[in-house]
């Protein structure tokens, strides 16, 4: 339809300005653009006749794609900074989070650790306490082992000067007063 009737036109404006070819050497230079302002102001009356509606169409046709794609392009924008602030509040959200997780870690931790304080020092306590008792026991122990040296040195040393002191008669007799004393307890 239009393509065909802008060809057309073009032919028709080239062969009327040829002015058929053979008469352009006796046709005077002004008839000749006459001719050619004619055929021009045809074409414009031609293509303004049959070619402004398709025209008008193609160019409101565009501007409405442009508008379109323009109003989609907004959209998008919309779409992506909504989209742009629910991941920024999602992030914001997950950091809150994680300073939670974290701050309550660390009290756990330090918790921990001071329970664990506690029962190293309880623990410290007891074993002081239990050597306190062994060395007490070992001490007790030790004394009453000297305290049995002690006691049988004395008696060896006494028995010693007793022998050397006392007579043959003077032993028979201790003796005997021993035994009965032990024998009286029996």
């Amino acid at each position: 339809g239009l393509h065909s009737l802008i060809i057309f036109a073009f032919a028709t404006v080239a062969f009327g300005s040829s002015g058929g070819g053979e008469e352009t050497a006796h046709v005077p230079i002004w008839k000749e653009y006459l001719w050619q302002v004619v055929n021009f102001g045809i074409l414009i009356f031609i293509l303004f006749k049959f070619a402004r509606k398709p025209f008008q169409n193609l160019l409101k046709q565009r501007t409405e794609l442009i508008e379109k794609t323009l109003n989609e392009a907004r959209e998008a924008k919309e779409l992506a900074q909504k989209a742009l602030q629910e991941v920024e509040e999602k992030l914001k959200v997950k950091d809150q989070e994680m300073e939670k997780i974290l701050s309550v870690a660390k009290r756990s931790g330090e918790s921990e650790r001071e329970r664990l304080t506690e029962e190293g020092d309880k623990l410290k306590e007891k074993i002081l306490e239990q050597a306190k008792v062994n060395i007490e026991y070992e001490v007790k122990h030790a004394k009453e082992a000297l305290k049995g040296e002690a006691v049988e040195l004395a008696m060896e040393l006494a028995e010693k000067k007793l022998k050397e002191k006392v007579t043959k008669k003077e032993q028979e007799k201790l003796l005997e007063e021993s035994l009965m004393q032990i024998g009286g307890r029996g």
